[in-house]
């Protein structure tokens, strides 16, 4: 029987709202620290399946979690394609040669990176209960494009904007290759064993709204449809950082069965705008979550009784931080099922 998680982003409302927080499987737990301090960086764990998948179960152990989030990173992506990827301590992801300095058509693909990835969701699926839903996921291609071109993050991903200005042509051709790798991968993870997926905008926020609907509302339309195609019962989540008054549209016109908010939208503002009856997911701040204290049970209350008459999954509106404690995660679990 499906577990609560994945009625919910199938349509159905539970009187409680299922729960699971981005980035769950992370530096704040103590059992990934150590864990992580026995294997290696962070690119090693994500490659070495039985590490992986010990933990993305860490936080159901702990937690409760109605629903685990595959362990691994948006750039395997590019990795797969072909690109360099390191993690350096205290600097984050390089990507290198970057696509400033040289052109797709030099990479020499590696698909054979993804293979460790769906065995952590195999293996993760063997570890968790029927009522656990498996969540897989992928970078969307915006985002992952402006790492791509850029070698790492940028403040305002101005290296990709500036291309798709004047090159829109090339900033397209790399969009097609991202939305043909990503769907494979989608694809594969869900036949391993996740029951629903979901594609990580996170940088859709910087663009505006022409460059919106062409880099992230049609790229997450055509792998929406493609897993639709193939997997027509796997709900797609679709969370578009940032997107503000631009997430009903992104809602109506990309197919996603359920939409992630951050935490700067108003829930009520998304209730009155969202399409009827469609799944929510979010929105608590991560850094209120950080902060703690009795501001938390109230903002938990203000998003439970706005998202009331919808089918709703509680999360973060956006990845907790690595220096949250154990017990305001404990706290916001209890302000939501009533412990």
């Amino acid at each position: 029987m499906p577990g609560p998680l994945l009625e919910t982003l199938k349509g159905s409302k539970q009187d409680i709202a299922p729960v699971w927080l981005m980035r769950q499987a992370g530096r704040y737990l103590p059992e990934y620290r150590e864990l992580r301090a026995d294997k290696g960086g962070f690119l090693e764990l994500v490659y070495d399946s039985e590490a992986a998948a010990e933990i993305t179960v860490q936080p159901i152990r702990r937690f409760g979690f109605d629903g685990a989030i595959l362990f691994s990173d948006i750039l395997i992506v590019p990795h797969a394609m072909g690109q360099g990827l390191e993690f350096l301590a205290g600097e984050g992801p390089k990507l290198s040669p970057t696509l400033l300095e040289t052109e797709l058509s030099s990479f020499t693909e590696a698909k054979e990176r993804f293979d460790a990835v769906y065995e952590t969701v195999r293996l993760t699926r063997e570890l968790i209960s029927d009522n656990v839903t498996m969540l897989g996921f992928a970078g969307s291609p915006w985002t992952v494009a402006t790492y791509m071109i850029a070698g790492q993050g940028s403040k305002d991903q101005g290296p990709a904007r500036l291309l798709a200005y004047r090159d829109p042509a090339r900033m397209q051709a790399i969009c097609d290759a991202i939305i043909d790798c990503s769907i494979e991968y989608l694809r594969g993870q869900i036949d391993a064993g996740a029951e629903a997926v979901q594609l990580f905008d996170s940088w859709a926020g910087s663009l505006a709204p022409d460059q919106f609907e062409r880099w992230v509302v049609a790229p997450n339309a055509r792998i929406t449809a493609a897993i639709k195609e193939s997997h027509p019962d796997t709900p797609v989540i679709g969370f578009p950082k940032g997107a503000g008054a631009k997430l009903p549209a992104y809602a109506r016109e990309t197919g996603v069965d359920a939409v992630g908010l951050d935490e700067t939208l108003d829930p009520a503002w998304a209730h009155a705008n969202l399409p009827a009856g469609m799944p929510v997911q979010g929105n608590f701040d991560p850094l209120l979550l950080e902060a703690g204290g009795p501001e938390v049970g109230k903002r938990v209350r203000t998003i439970i009784e706005a998202f009331e008459d919808r089918p709703h999954v509680f999360n973060l509106g956006h990845g907790i931080g690595q220096f949250t404690p154990i017990a305001h995660v404990e706290e916001l679990l209890a302000a939501l099922r009533g412990g």
